[in-house]
């Protein structure tokens, strides 16, 4: 591994071992039969993986909480239609990661800056430069993660921001583990040429 990879894998984050498997249908078996404390219970266990995912995603904490609001409200939605053939939280992922795409898509109201507005503003420049330096590598790798096509976008925002595990993504993908590992390199390699790294 270079040390561009490594960089971006560092930015992008740890991944972390999924919940139990026969918990999460359990505690939809229960649902399905009504039990709100299974539904508080699913949340509690997903809302910290749907959260990171969406805040990578977009950058901005506040948008990222409304965006699980409605990540959460368009599965309870959807829930009926729910298979089982991946994990509850893959599923999950993946509609998080419909919920930003489609936010992106919405048309925007503009309203012009007058001088009571601009004079609210609170300065926005950070008191160090390390954090400014972070700030911007960071939107660097979030506006090269979006750029890469559908299936390699969604392989590094599912793997590294969703925290999911690859045969998770593969089940999802419905393809190969080897075939997510794949993705997964032509991605890091498309990242690095994009942040100005060399890959060997």
């Amino acid at each position: 591994m270079n040390a561009a990879t490594t960089m971006i894998l560092a930015s992008l984050g740890e991944t972390r071992e999924p919940a139990a498997e026969g918990e999460e249908r359990r505690l939809l078996a229960a649902l399905a039969a009504g039990d709100r404390a299974a539904a508080e219970r699913l949340v509690e266990a997903t809302y910290r993986g749907v959260f990171v995912l969406l805040r990578q995603l977009s950058g901005d904490a506040d948008l990222a909480a409304d965006l699980t609001q409605e990540t959460y409200r368009k599965a309870w939605d959807a829930l009926p239609g729910f298979d089982g053939r991946a994990q509850f939280s893959t599923w999950l992922a993946r509609i998080a990661y419909n919920t930003f795409l489609n936010h992106l898509r919405r048309p925007r109201l503009l309203l012009p800056l007058d001088e009571n507005r601009e004079s609210r503003v609170p300065d926005p420049t950070p008191s160090q430069d390390e954090a400014l330096g972070r700030a911007v590598a960071g939107d660097r790798l979030r506006r090269a993660v979006l750029a890469l096509p559908e299936d390699l976008r969604f392989t590094v925002t599912a793997l590294y921001w969703g925290e999911l595990p690859v045969k998770e993504v593969a089940r999802q993908e419905g393809i190969t583990g080897m075939a997510v590992r794949k993705r997964l390199k032509r991605a890091l390699q498309a990242l690095a040429l994009a942040l100005g790294e060399e890959v060997r």
